[in-house]
């Protein structure tokens, strides 16, 4: 680190947990987002301003006018923009130090297996089941930490899912691909603003404790956040015995 950044990470180096040693795997970081619109807004910023210096976002769409009640990462100028491109310019301004590599096409297995290899951890932020059960594959094949989180309504949630230890489950222990859900989407059922901030800047947290080893990650715990009641409840989540994806994995 030069004199700019042990004054613009100095904040984090006070903290005896981090200090910098922890800055320092914080700048090595590479960290996938798969994902820009509202939980990738709010953990994609927070892991540029704590100094992640490579993230790669993931996400086929374009700036809807709807999507700026709770996408932060985006202004009304970049309405029409890809998602990744408007994401981009953005982090680039809170961090001119970034690489930042926008991939503006839909998160499928090739793009997946060649990223996921190279990243620290895995952020998904995506708005679809089959979306997170095929991240959760490939970061299992690659023993990649991912950090999944979801927002609907007022309800949001959030777990790590650690596949580096043998007794972690995976996002299939949880929602089991053989079922079948209906998929609930903010177009349709709507979202409270701030509650993709919270839950994803509580990502971003996950990500940067995964990068840098510190306290005690939500891997093999689920958390529940209610934004009307403002209550959390946290469940603990175990490795399922016939998983496809993570039972089986050698």
């Amino acid at each position: 680190m030069n004199d700019q950044d042990l004054l613009r990470y100095s904040r984090h180096i006070l903290l005896d947990d981090i200090g910098i040693e922890g800055q320092e795997k914080i700048l090595a970081a590479h960290v996938v987002v798969v994902g820009a619109g509202g939980l990738g807004s709010a953990a994609a910023p927070y892991l540029a301003a704590a100094g992640v210096q490579n993230i790669t976002l993931i996400d086929h769409d374009k700036v809807d006018l709807s999507n700026l009640q709770r996408q932060i990462m985006h202004q009304h100028d970049s309405v029409g923009q890809a998602k990744v491109v408007s994401g981009k310019k953005m982090l680039e301004k809170l961090n001119p130090g970034l690489i930042v590599n926008a991939i503006e096409k839909k998160a499928d297995e090739p793009l997946l297996n060649e990223l996921i290899p190279t990243a620290t951890v895995v952020l998904d932020c995506s708005d679809n089941f089959s979306t997170r059960l095929l991240v959760n594959r490939v970061c299992v094949k690659h023993n990649t930490p991912l950090v999944s989180g979801s927002a609907i309504r007022f309800d949001g949630q959030i777990t790590v899912l650690d596949s580096r230890q043998s007794n972690a489950p995976c996002y299939a222990c949880l929602f089991p691909p053989e079922q079948s859900f209906d998929e609930i989407q903010c177009s349709t059922m709507g979202v409270f603003s701030p509650l993709v901030g919270i839950i994803g800047s509580m990502q971003a947290a996950q990500a940067l404790q995964l990068i840098m080893g510190i306290g005690h990650t939500l891997t093999g715990r689920l958390l529940l956040w209610d934004a009307r009641s403002t209550e959390v409840q946290e469940i603990q989540i175990s490795k399922r015995a016939g998983c496809p994806v993570c039972s089986t994995k050698s």
